[in-house]
């Protein structure tokens, strides 16, 4: 049949594998380096995998495919779902390592043991829950955003606020970017992760510059365009370490 269904640009592909996590239905692997749609029948030409392709190695293409099918991406699901794995450690895709997902879940000791601290709370514990943070760098789906509390921080604050980790990263997913240096809207990216995701709730921790309003502004339209209504608040940091009121 003819039908729509993504066409992957093996020159402009540098194997970064965010398709391959991004692409929910699992029609797409890295192989020798490069990004390939293995499985034509498990692509629904939604085109998930589009938005997360750094280079514009993906495209839409209408040509003779297999007809999507769906019972056989559940199957697969399932069966991959069975397979279990290391319940601290998620890993997603193939590729480029500093973009391949990971629940790192540096909380659980204390959620399912809480009268024992780890033996390295002596001193600093890391509280980021997975890998990676950048929000260009992750994906609008993935598993540690089910049923998360979402933090949305401007990269200079986790230098300006001493107590980062505890205060605002303990128990949450971290989504850090700074809009100035980007030089990205990061709204319809965020809109999608939290209309896509059971998401609980949103903490936007910018700091006190006006180049910080471009990521609470994308943060509250992403909440306004989700059509969702989940608790959500702003903190503002100062350039010498304060929480401001």
């Amino acid at each position: 049949m003819i039908r729509k269904i993504i066409h992957i640009d093996e020159e402009k592909c540098n194997g970064c594998g965010l398709c391959a996590s991004a692409c929910h239905e699992g029609a797409i692997d890295i192989i020798d380096g490069k990004a390939k749609l293995v499985r034509e029948s498990f692509c629904d030409g939604f085109g998930d995998c589009l938005p997360q392709c750094p280079t514009g190695a993906i495209t839409f293409e209408e040509r003779e495919a297999p007809a999507y099918d769906a019972a056989a991406v559940k199957a697969a699901q399932e069966s991959k779902n069975k397979g279990g794995g290391d319940a601290n450690h998620v890993h997603q895709g193939v590729g480029c390592p500093g973009s391949r997902l990971m629940q790192l879940r540096n909380d659980k000791d204390e959620e399912d043991q809480p009268s024992v601290r780890p033996a390295v709370a002596a001193g600093p514990v890391s509280r980021l829950n997975q890998w990676p943070c950048q929000i260009k760098l992750l994906p609008t789906r993935a598993p540690f955003f089910d049923g998360a509390k979402l933090l949305i921080a401007a990269d200079c604050t986790a230098y300006a606020y001493a107590n980062m980790h505890e205060d605002f990263m303990r128990g949450k997913i971290t989504l850090i970017g700074c809009p100035k240096l980007d030089d990205v809207d990061y709204s319809e990216k965020l809109t999608e992760i939290i209309r896509d995701n059971d998401v609980k709730s949103v903490t936007v921790v910018r700091m006190e510059v006006p180049c910080c309003g471009g990521l609470q502004r994308a943060a509250e339209n992403a909440l306004k365009n989700s059509g969702k209504f989940i608790p959500w608040q702003v903190v503002t940091i100062s350039r010498d370490g304060r929480i401001l009121e």
